[in-house]
């Protein structure tokens, strides 16, 4: 019996372990531009609240002009992105699955592309309960030709969360490093226990390779939770994001060294880069990685703006031999992939990449990869400094003894 008992807890802890964790992200090569955001709110963050007027907008584009029979369906996720034990049935108001009619070809474009978007909540769904939820698009209403993910989150506002940003660390005085505290006022809300019922979530410019999630608060009350000099929440400072405007073809914005059209697509070179490891802070204005599509003189630019080859280039002496250098970015959706890796040309002396991106403006960074190593790091190319004005957003979520699902109660924005 107890072999059995122990064969029984190794089969359940592996299929624990082996849960995906679900991010926004195209599944396939022809869907681009995937955007999930507040509806009528460009840059601002997948979040709406409970039982409120807003809603998430998910849109992207299907690279031809042949309509495309897309379908989705909408789960609830646990505070780590699983997928949660509740039911269709316990989170929505309404039909879980259901068709995205809302499709517009492009017009005059070098690069033929479809643009569909799909809201929610909707006249046939609506969400019951709080937390993360994941959509998945999949076509000819067969789950198992999916599309994209796209995930986003419904808050009901429970605690309040104040935080604050430093140089002083315990590994550096105003250097490279930036300690984020917070604390989390829950008199409005009663925690029984908040090591076991309080978890929280934290993301630096949306990167999830930096992410900390599974906090301990430093100090506890009935009232308010402190997470204070936390080793967790030492983050690299890195610097201001670099940028880049190709929302005209005619006028070349920020960043732009030329555009031209090779028949049958435009191409844009971007200004070499430079590395500024080691130089002093600059202050500028950026978007902490976000990009916004963007056509001038044009109000329509959901299928008016087009689409072109963009090309990166950062000059240096030698090549990384112990490691990748990659774009990093919401344009790549903060991943390290083969998009975005940086190929080194022994003839020009640089790293060198193209990108497909849609007419805008972007930020990015250039993110290096140890071999073997899944988080990346600015130093190399970037520098670090304490000064650099970084995005943090706290997530905190909440279930009670006995619940089976994950309520998100705060979320707060602390810059």
């Amino acid at each position: 019996m107890k072999s059995l008992f122990s064969f029984c807890w190794l089969v359940l802890a592996f299929c624990v372990s082996a849960q995906e964790h679900y991010r926004t992200m195209p599944l396939v090569e022809n869907i681009k531009t995937l955007q999930v955001g507040v509806d009528g709110q460009k840059m601002s963050l997948p979040v709406i609240r409970l039982n409120n007027t807003e809603a998430i907008c998910i849109q992207f584009d299907e690279m031809s002009h042949d309509r495309k029979n897309y379908y989705y369906s909408v789960r609830h996720c646990n505070a780590d992105w699983s997928l949660s034990n509740i039911t269709e049935m316990e989170a929505i108001d309404g039909l879980s699955t259901g068709m995205i009619t809302n499709y517009t070809s492009s017009f005059n474009t070098t690069f033929l592309y479809t643009h569909y978007s799909v809201r929610f909540p909707n006249d046939q769904l609506r969400f019951k309960v709080s937390g993360n939820y994941l959509v998945t698009i999949y076509e000819d209403n067969n789950p198992d030709k999916a599309v994209a993910v796209a995930c986003f989150s419904v808050v009901e506002p429970k605690v309040a969360i104040e935080g604050t940003i430093r140089g002083n660390t315990d590994l550096e005085i105003n250097r490279r490093y930036q300690q984020l505290d917070f604390t989390i006022d829950n008199s409005q809300f009663t925690i029984k226990d908040v090591f076991s019922e309080l978890k929280v979530l934290v993301r630096q410019n949306n990167r999830y390779d930096t992410q900390v999630f599974g906090l301990q608060p430093s100090y506890t009350t009935l009232t308010k939770q402190s997470y204070v000099n936390n080793r967790a929440l030492i983050f690299e400072g890195g610097n201001e994001y670099r940028s880049f405007d190709c929302s005209s073809i005619y006028t070349f914005g920020a960043g732009i060294e030329n555009i031209k059209y090779f028949a049958p697509y435009y191409h844009a070179t971007l200004v070499a880069d430079n590395s500024r490891s080691g130089r002093p802070y600059e202050r500028q204005e950026d978007a902490n990685g976000r990009y916004v599509v963007n056509l001038q003189n044009d109000e329509n630019d959901s299928v008016n703006a087009d689409y072109m080859f963009v090309h990166f280039s950062i000059p240096i002496e030698k090549p990384f031999f112990e490691g990748s250098l990659y774009i990093l970015g919401d344009l790549n959706y903060n991943r390290f992939d083969h998009n975005v890796r940086m190929e080194y040309n022994a003839q020009h002396n640089a790293y060198e990449q193209t990108l497909l991106l849609k007419q805008g403006g972007y930020n990015y960074l250039y993110a290096f990869v140890k071999r073997d190593e899944a988080i990346g790091s600015l130093q190399p190319m970037e520098g670090s400094l304490w000064q650099t004005r970084n995005e943090y957003v706290i997530y905190a979520y909440y279930r009670g003894w006995g619940e089976r699902y994950d309520r998100l109660i705060g979320v707060q924005t602390v810059e």
